[in-house]
């Protein structure tokens, strides 16, 4: 414990005292977040949700009179305009309140008082409202009691190009109340000639409009429904509870697939919800299923770093199918750029995979497609896929040594910052990330009987390379023994963090000192680069999990702690964001795989070696006496990992379908390998 309190003491003061800040929301017993309105006011924020036909970001907030404020900006990926680029979804904003249209005992609804607003995989608002005012004197009025509760539920369409809510109005008067439902559809139409697909059309409607008399405690519900579509369509008819069953279905199978258990509940629920975003972000497009980042600008596209690097190698761990589908799906459209010549890949590959972007040059995209589809294969467990992917990661590692300076790293035109920031000619990030593609290719590549030949030259290449790595980008940065980004780079950069999360822990000390110090660090995460204000969570993220491969274990569990509870209960909830100040701290859905990945590949140290073998290094901090991962979907298989103290050792147990199949006792910070039996 004492250790502990002195990191969070530390991180108090770097981070100007906020450590000790209110928090604005709470964990519900449920698994969800409240934020109980109070004081503190006004208030706003904004939060992504999306299924497979559409996204929305909802700008929503609680003005110094309680009332609720709320812009729905509502993204189909597949309603493409003109010019078909990476930004080309349609997309339109709309802020009109349902509500308004309501009346109860012919009076409009007037004087708000929102209660509460709750977060999980959807957002419900309850409210009080009154119908008017009654006079006090000649100048001043004051609002009548309450007579009805309303409780807003919004939440996208799992799979029709709907945005659905919810509304449930409830009589808390003494009196039988009168609520009058309008029949009510608006309809408009674009530009033609701002189409792909010509004309669309967006369509506000009401279900359930009547009148209703309704009696003290009871209620009345109805739903309204944002959509578009093509002109030569028909809009749908949802059944709109139906349509909340699917979603409500689709958090709870987050939930319980890939389920953590540890003594901080923060951290347990900040996982439930990156497990949500994550996997929610996926279209259904002419392309494929494709994981798109989010954000109001990328959708139905796929990027070797978001897609690639970042969610793809955590999907199968998760175990939804869709999000495994999309992940071969990427690793296909990638595939088909592989040429003789060995020219780039692009980076993105947008529009429903029917154009290109590739406006970086060179990010380092190979080295960044060779890591993430060795690990996604590894994990997967699929051998026809591993056979699949191959000859893509075998170019790729062929592409990146053919990129290697006299100094041996690998060269590229920038990284996956895109230029915001400087990376030289060669940059850590791609060297690193092919470093660990060569380790995975080796275990990868004994599973399908590639030549030993070959596979001792990529044993060979990644031996040369940490030394190079070492060589090339080891530095002294002011009091740091660490890294350099770039050649010429003299100032602190987030990304020295990234050798640590592949195994090359050389100048582990140094880095760690040097990412958690206050030249970096700051109350939001990492700093891009010391003296800016920029921070991007990526980074951040990839920091943690390099912590604990480090050992750092009662480091990076306080930043961990810190960080999760600046996310999911602070002020600005419930995601890992993608950068400030650039798009206003996005919930980009890839971030959120970076976050569970801190879980499985930090926490947890989960390596794969082989389709149905990895290597496992558990860090339970000090003040833990156990934590599990449960129902592990990976290597074709469904297991649980136990971790428990015994005096100064640990305790570790895999089960699966509730058979040990491993069980030891060993010290803390040793590596431990399983392998499953055939099945």
């Amino acid at each position: 414990m004492k250790s502990v309190f002195i990191f969070f003491i530390v991180i108090g003061i770097i981070c100007g005292g906020k450590l000790g800040a209110q928090n604005r929301w709470k964990i519900e017993k449920d698994g969800g977040i409240l934020w109980e309105i109070k004081d503190r006011l006004p208030h706003d924020d904004h939060i992504e949700m999306s299924g497979e036909q559409l996204s929305v970001v909802l700008r929503y907030g609680v003005n110094a009179e309680k009332k609720f404020c709320l812009e729905r900006s509502v993204v189909w990926p597949m309603l493409r305009t003109i010019p078909n680029n990476t930004h080309a979804s349609l997309m339109h904003r709309f802020a009109g309140d349902i509500l308004s249209w309501v009346t109860v005992n012919g009076l409009a609804l007037q004087h708000e008082e929102v209660k509460s607003v709750y977060l999980k995989g959807l957002m419900q608002v309850k409210s009080d409202f009154s119908t008017g005012y009654v006079n006090i004197g000649a100048a001043r009025k004051r609002a009548q009691k309450p007579v009805v509760e309303v409780i807003r539920t919004f939440y996208p369409s799992m799979d029709l190009p709907v945005w659905c809510e919810r509304y449930e109005i409830n009589n808390i008067s003494d009196r039988l109340l009168e609520v009058f439902v309008p029949e009510i559809t608006i309809c408009s139409h674009t530009d033609s000639t701002k189409g792909v697909e010509g004309e669309y059309v967006f369509s506000t409607s009401i279900q359930g409009s009547g009148t209703y008399k309704i009696a003290p405690g009871q209620s009345v519900c109805f739903y309204a429904g944002i959509q578009a579509y093509r002109f030569s369509e028909k809009a749908v008819q949802p059944d709109y509870a139906a349509e909340l069953y699917k979603r409500e279905k689709f958090v709870e199978e987050m939930g319980a697939h890939l389920c953590l258990e540890t003594p901080d509940p923060i951290v347990n629920t900040m996982f439930k919800f990156a497990k949500i975003r994550a996997a929610e972000s996926i279209y259904k497009t002419r392309g494929g299923y494709m994981h798109g980042p989010g954000g109001e600008s990328y959708y139905a596209a796929i990027w070797a770093n978001d897609q690639a690097e970042y969610v793809n190698p955590f999907f199968p761990y998760l175990g939804y199918e869709v999000g495994n589908l999309s992940a071969l799906n990427a690793f296909r459209h990638f595939a088909r750029f592989v040429n003789a010549d060995y020219k780039p890949i692009p980076s993105s590959i947008i529009a429903e995979g029917k154009d290109i972007w590739n406006g970086a040059g060179d990010r380092g995209d190979a080295a960044m497609i060779a890591y993430g589809a060795a690990r996604y294969a590894l994990a997967r467990g699929s051998r026809s896929e591993a056979k699949e992917l191959w000859p893509l990661i075998e170019w790729c590692l062929e592409y990146c040594k053919r990129k290697r300076n006299t100094a041996g790293v690998v060269e590229s035109d920038t990284d996956e910052l895109e230029g915001r920031f400087p990376a030289g000619d060669a940059n850590l990030c791609t060297s690193s990330l092919y470093y660990d593609a060569l380790c995975s290719a080796v275990f990868l590549g004994k599973e399908l009987g590639i030549s030993s030949r070959q596979l001792a030259l990529y044993r060979k290449e990644a031996q040369a390379l940490q030394q190079a790595i070492e060589e090339y980008f080891g530095a002294r940065m002011g009091e740091f023994d660490t890294y350099r980004y770039y050649q010429g780079n003299d100032l602190l950069r987030s990304w020295i963090c990234i050798p640590l999360t592949m195994g090359i822990t050389d100048r582990a000390e140094g880095t760690l000192e040097a990412l958690f110090s206050p030249r970096l660090w700051t109350e939001n995460g990492l700093l891009t680069q010391e003296g800016s204000t920029t921070f991007w969570d990526r980074s951040t993220l990839y920091a943690l999990r390099g912590a604990y491969a480090a050992g750092a274990t009662e480091k990076a569990t306080a930043y961990l702690q810190y960080y999760s509870r600046q996310r999911l209960v602070g002020e600005h909830v419930p995601y890992a964001i993608e950068a400030w100040p650039e798009g206003s701290q996005r919930h980009l859905s890839a971030e959120s795989g970076l976050y569970s990945r801190v879980i499985t590949e930090g926490l947890f140290g989960i390596r794969p070696t082989g389709l149905a073998s990895f290597v496992f290094t558990p860090r339970l901090p000090a003040d833990w006496e156990n934590m599990a991962l449960r129902n592990i979907r990976a290597f074709g298989r469904t297991f649980d990992i136990e971790v428990s103290r015994k005096q100064a050792k640990l305790r570790v147990v895999v089960k699966e379908k509730d058979k040990i199949i491993f069980s030891k006792t060993t010290p803390a910070d040793c590596p431990l390998s399983v392998k499953f039996s055939p099945q």
